[in-house]
Order: C-alpha cells, then sequence, then structure tokens
C-alpha cells in the first residue's frame, strides 16, 4: 500500500518529490505514457534500476502456447501475449567515465512531474557522483496524440560544481530482459528473445531497426533521430547492429554550461505491409516531427489537452487528494484511447503486460462509457475494431455450435485466449456489453452512418447468439442456462439476471435498428419472422425472484445457495480464490464484484426504489470486492438508494486503486477500468446519469463530505456541463442546439442563452448497511484481481 504522501496533491500534476526504489514497478506503471497506439513504462531514462522495462504498440503481441493439465473440446489452443518491443527511452549519462547511477553516488534531488494539461513526464535531479563532481538532469518525455507515431524526450545535463566530461548515449534495444512472466519453460524461451531483426541502419545521428516476431507473423519498425545542443566541438558516434542501435555525444562542460539533447522517436507495425514499408514510415514520421520541433509538438500536445479538458473535466470541492485521482484517472483513459484506432483498448491500457495484454469486457462496460460522453471518436474506434474481429467471433460461435458469433472473453486480435472454460466459453454475456456499448454510443452521438453499418452488424450478430443460446420453456419463458455472469465467484448458473437483463436488451436493441435500417437488415438476411422472434424472447427471459426474502436473485437458486462464514475469515485470506477452491466459492452466497448490483444500475428503472434498495443492502453484506471492478459500481447504486457515505468511500476506492496501490498489483500496469469507473461513480452515481431513455436523465446527490461537483460531457454535438451544490443543482448548455433533458424526471429545456438552476431538497439518509467483516468500502488492500486462473 502506497502512503499517502508518496505524492504532492495538487489538483493538474502527480508529483512524487523523492525516488523510492523499493517502489519503482509502481511509479513505472503510474508514470506510463501513451496514445493508446505508443506506450512507455515510466522507467528512468537511463534504464537502470528497473522493475519492468516497458514499450508497448497496441495490437503488436506474439502467439504462445496454452498449457492444459486435461484438454477439451472447443478449449482455444493458443494465446497472446504484449511484447516488449524496441526500446527507444534509454539516455545513458557518463560524467567524468561514472555512470548516472541513482543507486551510487548522492542523489540531492529527484522530483518527478506528471503533468495532466501538457501531456509530459518531468523529472529533475541533481547527482553527486562517486567521484564527487555534481549535474542537474532534466528531461521531459511525451508520446504525441497529435502525431500518432511519435514519443520525444528532451534530455539536459548541466554542470554545477566544476568542468565535466560529459556522455550521452541514446540507443534503440531490442530483446532486453524482461522478469519471467510464465512458469512454462517453453514459453520463457520463446519469450526471451521474441523479436528477430531484419535490418537496421544508421544515418549520422538517425539510427533504425526492423524487426518481427517468430510466431504471430508482425512486422515492426523504429527511428530515432537526435538534435544536440551544447558548447561547440560535440562528437557525435553511431553504432548499429541486429538488437542494438547506439547513438554517442561526447563533450567538455565548463561549471553552469549545459548539453542538451532531444530525441525523436517513432514506431510502426504491422500484419501485412513490407519491412520497407515500414521503415519508410517511421523515418517519414521522424522528419515531420523533427520539422515541427520540440516546442511544436509541446504546443501541439497542450492545445490537444486544452481540447479534451474543457469538454470532459471533473472539478470536486472538499477533498483535494480525490480532485487530483480523479483527473488522474480520467488521463490515463484518455491516454489508453486517443489515438487508439480500430485497435481494442487493453485493460492495462500500455502501462505494463498484466493480463499479458489482453482486452476483456472491462472496455465496453467501464472504458467505452466514459469515452461516448468525452472522446466519442475513441469509442467508435474501440466499436469499430470489435466489429473488425466478428469474422474470428463468427468461427468461435460456430465452433461452439451456436450462431450468430461468441465475442471472446479476453484477447488482443479477436480470438479467444482465455483456457478456463467458465470465463471463456459460458461468460456470454460479453456479447450483450458489445451491444450495449453500440446502443450507448448511438444514442449519445446520433451517428445513424455507424448503426446502419457497423452498428447494425454487432447487434444482429449479437443478438442471432441470445436466440440460438437461450430457449423457451414449457410455460413459454425465455431461459438462458448454464452461463457465468460478471460475478467471477459464481459460474455456470441458470438464469443470471444481469445475462439475462442486458440478453432482451441486445434483441430489442437489435429489433429497433433493424426497423430503422430495414434495407440494411435484409442485406444480412434479417426478416420480420426474426425481427419478432427477437422481441417475444426479450418480451418473455426470465428474471427470479425470491418471493420469501423478497430479494433479486443474482442467478435462480442463488439466495438458497450456503452462507460464507464472513466472521471466520481471516483477512489475510483474501482474495478469497486464493486460498479456497472454487467449488466452494462457486456454491456459496459469496460474491467477489458486483453482479445483481450492476444490473441494478444499468437496469433501474425495472426496480422500485425500495427493491432497489434491498437488494444493494443484501448483497452488500456478501461482497468481498476481491475485483477492482465492482467499488465503482457500489458507488452507483449507494448513491441511487441513499448510501451516500458509502457512495463516496466506494468512488474514493476507485479513483485511488492505482495511485494507493490498493490492489497490491499497479506494479503489472493500471487498472483502467476502475479508472474509468471513477468518471462512471462520479457521473452516473453521484449525478445520476442514465442514458436509457429518449434523453439525458439525472437524478443528482451530493454527498455531505463535498461542497461541490461539476463535470463535463458531450452529447449529440453538445457541450453539457452539471453542477452539484448542496442546495442546488445547475446545468448548462455550454455550446450547441437548445435540449430538453429530465431532472428526477422532470423534463427541463435546456438552451445557450442561459443556465438552469433547480433547487433541491436532499433525500432523507437511511440506517447503514455492513459490508462483510473486514471488506469496508475504502480499506486498504482490495486484493488481486484474477478474471481467469488460466493465462
Amino acid at each position: 500500500m502506497i502512503d499517502p504522501g508518496a505524492f504532492v496533491i495538487d489538483p493538474w500534476r502527480l508529483i512524487e518529490p523523492e525516488l523510492d526504489l523499493e517502489r519503482l514497478g509502481h511509479s513505472e506503471s503510474i508514470f506510463a505514457l501513451s496514445n493508446g497506439h505508443i506506450g512507455l513504462r515510466g522507467n528512468l531514462d537511463e534504464g537502470e534500476p528497473h522493475d519492468t522495462p516497458g514499450t508497448y504498440l497496441n495490437g503488436f503481441f506474439e502467439t504462445v502456447d496454452l498449457p492444459y493439465a486435461e484438454g477439451g473440446y472447443g478449449y482455444p489452443e493458443l494465446g497472446q501475449t504484449l511484447l516488449n518491443v524496441t526500446n527507444g527511452k534509454h539516455v545513458r549519462l557518463l560524467v567524468d567515465d561514472e555512470p548516472f547511477d541513482v543507486r551510487y553516488g548522492t542523489l540531492e534531488r529527484h522530483v518527478r512531474t506528471l503533468d495532466m494539461r501538457a501531456g509530459t513526464l518531468e523529472r529533475d535531479v541533481v547527482w553527486t557522483s562517486p567521484a564527487g563532481r555534481t549535474v542537474e538532469v532534466r528531461s521531459t518525455r511525451l508520446v504525441s496524440f497529435v502525431q500518432r507515431s511519435i514519443a520525444v524526450i528532451q534530455y539536459e545535463v548541466r554542470a554545477l560544481d566544476g568542468p565535466a566530461r560529459v556522455v550521452l548515449q541514446s540507443s534503440l534495444v531490442a530483446n532486453e530482459p524482461l522478469p519471467a512472466t510464465s512458469d512454462d519453460p517453453r514459453s520463457a524461451e520463446d519469450l526471451a528473445t521474441p523479436l528477430v531483426c531484419e535490418y537496421h541502419t544508421s544515418n549520422g545521428a538517425e539510427v533504425s531497426l526492423g524487426h518481427s516476431t517468430r510466431e504471430s507473423g508482425l512486422r515492426m519498425a523504429a527511428a530515432l533521430d537526435h538534435l544536440v545542443e551544447g558548447p561547440n566541438g560535440v562528437i557525435t558516434t553511431t553504432d548499429v547492429e541486429d538488437d542494438l542501435a547506439r547513438v554517442t555525444f561526447s563533450t567538455e562542460l565548463r561549471q553552469g554550461e549545459s548539453l542538451t539533447l532531444t530525441k525523436y522517436l517513432a514506431y510502426g507495425w504491422s500484419a501485412s505491409r513490407s519491412m520497407p514499408a515500414l521503415r519508410d514510415q517511421v523515418d517519414a514520421a521522424v522528419a515531420a516531427a523533427s520539422r515541427v520541433g520540440w516546442q511544436g509538438l509541446l504546443d501541439e500536445q497542450r492545445a490537444y489537452l486544452d481540447e479534451v479538458w474543457d469538454h470532459a473535466d471533473i472539478e470536486i470541492v472538499g477533498d483535494e487528494q480525490l480532485q487530483q485521482a480523479v483527473r488522474f484517472a480520467l488521463f490515463q483513459v484518455i491516454q489508453a484511447s486517443a489515438r487508439a484506432e480500430r485497435r481494442a483498448i487493453p485493460a492495462k491500457g500500455l502501462s505494463g503486460r498484466g493480463y499479458d495484454g489482453h482486452t476483456f469486457w472491462d472496455m465496453e462496460t467501464y472504458t467505452l462509457p466514459a469515452l461516448t460522453y468525452t472522446l466519442p471518436h475513441a469509442a467508435r474506434d474501440a466499436l469499430l475494431w470489435r466489429h473488425e474481429a466478428m469474422p474470428l467471433a463468427k468461427e468461435r460461435a460456430e465452433e461452439l455450435s451456436l450462431p450468430g458469433v461468441t465475442f471472446p472473453w479476453r484477447t488482443i486480435r479477436g480470438e479467444e485466449c482465455s483456457g478456463y472454460w467458465p470465463a471463456g466459453t459460458a461468460a456470454f454475456h460479453i456479447n450483450a456489453d458489445v451491444a450495449d456499448a453500440v446502443r450507448r454510443y448511438v444514442h449519445a452521438t446520433d451517428d445513424r452512418e455507424f448503426e446502419s453499418g457497423a452498428g447494425l452488424e454487432l447487434l444482429v450478430e449479437t443478438a442471432r447468439l441470445w436466440a440460438g443460446l437461450g430457449h423457451h420453456d414449457a410455460e413459454g419463458n425465455f431461459r438462458i442456462d448454464g452461463v457465468t455472469g460478471p460475478d467471477e465467484y459464481s459460474a455456470i448458473a441458470d438464469n443470471n439476471t444481469f445475462t439475462n437483463l442486458m440478453a432482451a436488451r441486445n434483441l430489442l436493441a437489435a429489433a429497433d435498428a433493424a426497423d430503422r435500417h430495414a434495407d440494411r437488415a435484409a442485406e444480412l438476411d434479417v426478416d420480420d419472422e426474426e425481427v419478432a422472434r427477437w422481441r417475444r424472447a426479450a418480451r418473455a427471459v426470465v428474471i427470479p425472484y425470491d418471493e420469501e426474502l423478497g430479494i433479486t436473485p443474482q442467478s435462480e437458486g442463488f439466495t438458497r445457495y450456503r452462507r460464507w462464514d464472513f466472521d471466520s475469515t481471516p483477512e489475510e485470506h483474501y482474495p478469497l480464490l486464493l486460498h479456497y477452491p472454487y467449488y466452494l466459492l462457486y456454491s456459496s452466497q459469496v460474491v467477489k464484484q458486483a453482479d445483481l448490483v450492476f444490473a441494478l444500475y444499468l437496469f433501474g428503472e425495472l426496480f422500485p426504489l425500495e427493491q432497489r434498495r434491498r437488494d444493494f443492502e443484501y448483497y452488500e453484506r456478501i461482497t468481498v470486492r476481491d475485483s477492482s471492478l465492482s467499488a465503482c459500481i457500489q458507488a452507483i447504486v449507494a448513491a441511487d438508494v441513499g448510501h451516500l457515505d458509502m457512495a463516496y468511500d466506494y468512488l474514493r476506492e476507485t479513483a485511488l486503486v492505482d495511485l494507493r496501490d490498493q490492489a497490491s498489483n499497479t506494479a503489472e500496469g493500471l487498472h483502467l477500468a476502475s479508472l474509468a469507473g471513477s468518471w462512471l461513480a462520479v457521473v452516473a452515481g453521484f449525478g445520476g446519469m442514465r442514458d436509457d431513455g429518449e434523453t439525458l436523465a439525472f437524478s443528482p446527490r451530493l454527498p455531505p463530505q463535498l461542497q461541490r461537483i461539476c463535470f463535463r460531457m458531450l452529447y449529440r454535438g453538445r457541450q453539457l456541463q452539471v453542477e452539484l451544490s448542496p442546495e442546488t443543482v445547475r446545468y448548462t448548455l455550454r455550446a450547441g442546439e437548445a435540449v430538453t433533458i429530465r431532472h428526477h424526471g422532470e423534463p427541463i429545456e435546456l438552451s445557450c442563452d442561459a443556465p438552469t438552476e433547480v433547487t433541491w431538497t436532499p433525500s432523507e439518509p437511511v440506517p447503514p448497511v455492513e459490508p462483510p467483516s473486514g471488506r469496508e468500502a475504502n480499506r486498504l488492500g482490495i486484493g488481486a484481481d484474477a478474471p481467469d486462473p488460466i493465462h
């Protein structure tokens, strides 16, 4: 757990006032930079010491075998793992023949700053070498949002206490040694040197390397060019070989003089283009970046983020740490997706190789809702990636003897990569998650071109899956049996409430879209009879209910499972999956993460307030949150049913999950879904925003711990602002045509003429409810995230 004082509290910057070598892995993830295409872990410029070197290209992976002690039909045979590609971050410094290494000599000052408005990582160091020479080192790096292929680093060394001989070595390094990530020696051997050199070249201070993967058939190229500023007589030498391209700059500095190196780094990769084409691409990208120059790239970056923050910012008054954390969370969501451009958004973004760089349902259900209202083009691109992966999803459905498509539980390119069949095969809700993201995106943007094309195909093929997966029983009810819902401590259950409701929404959304685009639907062989079957199934879907308890079961019979003895469960036995067999978990009333409670959020209109409150309180007592996916959803529903103190605590938990390292695994990469969940907890929780009607609806609530919440969002080409204070809520249309929204069910017409202010009366407090012993909201150590035990 990271000490709260590890970072200086600042509303727009994350400042690390001193270096702690014991938590290098954590800081490498926290200070990672990305634009959705390139990801650079926050490693020290000199490369050592490190926890995990990391340079990633979205979608660039190697194929690995999935081992099984005992196989079965339909088990995926191959997995995919994100690769650490050619590293261009290194700048090694020698001062009077002494290598700059923070472990030696004296570190007088070491401050790192992530600037969320500038989009840069800055480092400020004063170091005295073992020989007694003191220098100041300042570096700034950025990964460009504007020039997608470009990262740039400016590195300056200044002699402080006398003359110094200075050497800077800037390099591209492929096949860096990495910490072991697999217990399978075959995989470890295959991944030790996954990149095969196809070319290396140099031209003065410009160097380039090209590599391909051994198994997945992907190619990549990296180019590096330099601008050096300093005393006259800087000597430059260049060395290149298969896995190393190095440019060395040497000079002598007088006291007070400095040497400044600006390095322009470009990446490109492809599954189909030739290596000469990739080489030309990265050379051209470097030339374009060099023409714009360092200051030009900084200005572009700031202008891009100024525009995003102008329509997406969240302001919180009353908790400075939470303000910082929520902005950090949204910044990381932007970094992970802005230029992904028809690539998946991994669960860790491009901040680490946790989960092998895979994408899960997290993308559609957590990340895309935030992007839809803040960066809608990125949400569209992610859905277009799903559309382009449909042929693979159709092959998987055919393998499982099902119609339509079956999207993978975890993947990089689109094939199923989970060998744990209760998740990889039975968690069919991923289909409905994709469909719901399509529905939400179209509703929020009115992008009819997308809906009539890729959107309609996604809705139709996912609906066909449900029509074939479920069946009508003798009473005419539509059952979906033997599936795994969101809760990973339950599996292969009948009529999971979340899954059934999501399937029904999927079926109705497909039917409605087919009616709106009849000609296009006919091209997909959709006829009136099929649409009627979808509507009939949706209307008849089974929603379990326990009459005796007055509770909505998570799945059929769930409330009759054995009770878990929480009082006798030691705190060190969390997460439970590491200490108890899955059989015991699957047959007990213990919930890893929000499942039924998730349904209460997405389908609140189907459950009266008192029912939502009873259900929430029932599941609150048995939910252990051994997953970081849970707190934000619990925050939303807690706010909805009146548990505002608990909602506030859960918002803090989800927003601080990585800054405080609450899951003790941030070193493997950030928890992007939880970070996106911070936006959900603010906007859908305290803002009460719902988007399942004809227009946006808000039911605002302000927790007593905060004096003000203000959030901005995009909606159908408009810019909206919602401001909550203790006695009023103010709705402002900042740009765009007049629009009608709903406030606690009542219509309100908004125009740009003036804000609309509504007085409100806070709801009466409700009696508190206790979660399982030791699992209270905002506690230290929420446990490890493990979507399935086989990677």
